[in-house]
C-alpha cells in the first residue's frame, strides 16, 4: 500500500486512499485498540480539501462495519475533535492532511487516551496488511449525517470559559482565514474573549499553510491588513488547527517555538518536553526547572510528558502546536489538559501575556534570549534522494564543504533524527526528511542577526 505512517499520522497522496485502503487501516486501527480499550464510540472529523469527503464516508462506513457507533463531528480543528473524543474515553479518526500540499491527505487516530503512538503503527501497519485481502475495492454508499454540534461548541467554550471574557478586551486581532478548517471557530473565540476581530482572505479552493516554511506572500498580507487596521497581531493555523500562525504588530512571524516558550511561561510550567529542532533560547531564558529533548514528532513529546515528575508539564513544536500535560487554573476557569497539538491556546495565551504585561507582542518576543530559529524545506525530496544526501552531509567533510563552507566544520554531528550539526559559535543545522510529504526540512538555531 503506498500511504504510510509519517510523523504523526498516515499520509499518502489522496488518489491512494481508497476506499479499499481506508476500510483496512480503520479496521485495522479498532481491532487494535479492542486489546486495550473498551469502546462503542467512534468520533470522526475532516479538514476542508477537495479529496476528505470521500475518505471521510470510507472511514465512516468502515467505523460502521466493525458494529462501532460512528459519529460525525463535522469539519473541525484536530484538537477540538480530540478533546471532544478524549472526554468520554473514546477513538477519533480525523481526515486531515495537515499543512502539506492538496494532493496530499492523511488520518490521524487517536486512542480513548489521547494520541496514537508511535508503538501503535507496527501492529496497525501488521493488521492492515492482513486484511487487505478480504475486502473488495470499491465505494460504499453511506450518508453522513448531520454533524454533531457540540464539538465545535465545547471547542470554544474552552478557551473563554477559562481565559475569561475580557482576557483580549481593547486589542485588534487579524484573523486570516484561508481554507483553515477551524477559520469560523477563531473568529468566534477571539471574539469572546474580547479583541476587535478582523477577518480576511475566506479561500473556497484548499491552501496549504505550513507555519516552519510560510509563503512570503502570507506574511507580505497580513504585514499590510496590520498597517492598515492598526492590528496588535494577526493570527491563524494551518489546515487542520494543530499549528498556530501568529504575525506580531511588526508583520512579522513569531515562530512556533518562540510561541511555546511564552505560553509554558504563561502557565508557569515546571517540565517542558519539545523536539531538538526548537530553539535553544528555551534553555537559555532559565525560566524553566526541566527541559526534555526529543525526536521530532508530537507522539514522541507525549511519551516524555508521561514521564515527568514536576507538574505542571507542557509540550511543544518548532511548528507551535502546544500540548498542555495537566488542567490548569485560570482566570475565569479550569483549562482541562489537552496533550494533543492545539493552536487556539498558543496564540491566545502570548497575546492574553502581553495584554497583562502591558506590551506590544514584539515588545514581549524581544525578552527572550538573543537566539532565533529558522526552519524551512526543499519540496519534492523522495526518500531514495534523501538518504544518499544525510549520509553525505553526515560522514564526508568535502561533501559538507561543497555544499556550504558554513557547515564544513561542525564540532558534533547527531543523527538521533536526521543529521544536526553543531557549531563552535553555538549554533546548530538540522536536516531532516519529513514524515508527512517528499520533501527535506532544514533547521538552522543560532543568534539573532545573523544570516
Amino acid at each position: 500500500m503506498p500511504v504510510a505512517f509519517g510523523t504523526s499520522g498516515l499520509r499518502g497522496e489522496s488518489v491512494d486512499f481508497t476506499d479499499n485502503v481506508c476500510m483496512v487501516y480503520v479496521s485495522a486501527f479498532l481491532q487494535h485498540l479492542s486489546h486495550n480499550f473498551s469502546y462503542e464510540t467512534v468520533y470522526v472529523g475532516a479538514d476542508l480539501r477537495e479529496s476528505s469527503p470521500k475518505i471521510t464516508i470510507s472511514c465512516y462506513r468502515a467505523i460502521e462495519l466493525t458494529g462501532r457507533r460512528a459519529i460525525w463531528a463535522g469539519n473541525v480543528p484536530t484538537p477540538a475533535l480530540a478533546a471532544y473524543a478524549m472526554a468520554p474515553n473514546a477513538p477519533a479518526i480525523m481526515i486531515t492532511g495537515s499543512h502539506i500540499p492538496e494532493a496530499y491527505n492523511g488520518i490521524k487516530f487517536y486512542r480513548p487516551d489521547g494520541e496514537f503512538l508511535k508503538d501503535d503503527e507496527a501492529p496497525v501497519r501488521g493488521l492492515a496488511e492482513e486484511l487487505l485481502s478480504k475486502v473488495v475495492d470499491g465505494q460504499r454508499s453511506v450518508n453522513l449525517p448531520a454533524p454533531l454540534a457540540d464539538v465545535a461548541e465545547e471547542y470554544v467554550s474552552r478557551s473563554i470559559g477559562a481565559f475569561g471574557r475580557d482576557t483580549l478586551a481593547g486589542m485588534k486581532i487579524g484573523i486570516d482565514l484561508h481554507s483553515a478548517v477551524g477559520r469560523d471557530i477563531l473568529v468566534r473565540i477571539f471574539k469572546g474573549l474580547g479583541a476587535e476581530v478582523y477577518p480576511f482572505r475566506r479561500t473556497e479552493n484548499f491552501v496549504a499553510v505550513d507555519t516552519e516554511a510560510l509563503d512570503p506572500a502570507d506574511i507580505s498580507r497580513a504585514r499590510t491588513f496590520i498597517a492598515e487596521h492598526g492590528l496588535d497581531a494577526v493570527v491563524s493555523t494551518d489546515g487542520d488547527g494543530d499549528r498556530p500562525l501568529v504575525i506580531d504588530d511588526q508583520g512579522r512571524q513569531v515562530n512556533g517555538d518562540t510561541l511555546g516558550i511564552l505560553t509554558a511561561r504563561y502557565f508557569r510550567a515546571k517540565t517542558v518536553v519539545t523536539p531538538l529542532s526548537t530553539t535553544s533560547a528555551l534553555e537559555e531564558s532559565g525560566w524553566f526547572e526541566n527541559i526534555h529533548r526529543t525526536r521530532i514528532g508530537s507522539p514522541y513529546v507525549v511519551v516524555e510528558m508521561a514521564r515527568a515528575v514536576a507538574h505542571p508539564v507542557v509540550g511543544f513544536e518548532a511548528n507551535g502546536g502546544f500540548l498542555l500535560g495537566d488542567d490548569v487554573a485560570l482566570k475565569t476557569g479550569l483549562l482541562r489538559r489537552l496533550p494533543t497539538r492545539d493552536a487556539v491556546l498558543p496564540a491566545v495565551a502570548v497575546l492574553a501575556q502581553a495584554k497583562d504585561q502591558g506590551m506590544r507582542l514584539s515588545e514581549m518576543v524581544a525578552t527572550l534570549p538573543s537566539r532565533f530559529m529558522k526552519a524551512d524545506r526543499v519540496k519534492e525530496v523522495p526518500g531514495d534522494r534523501a538518504a544518499p544526501f544525510l549520509h553525505a552531509i553526515e560522514t564526508s567533510q568535502s561533501f559538507r564543504s561543497n555544499f556550504s563552507s558554513l557547515i564544513a566544520e561542525p564540532e558534533a554531528i547527531s543523527t538521533v533524527d536526521g543529521v544536526r550539526m553543531a557549531f563552535a559559535n553555538g549554533d546548530t543545522v538540522h536536516f531532516r526528511q519529513s514524515g508527512n510529504a517528499p520533501e527535506m526540512r532544514i533547521y538552522r538555531n543560532g543568534f539573532r542577526g545573523e544570516n
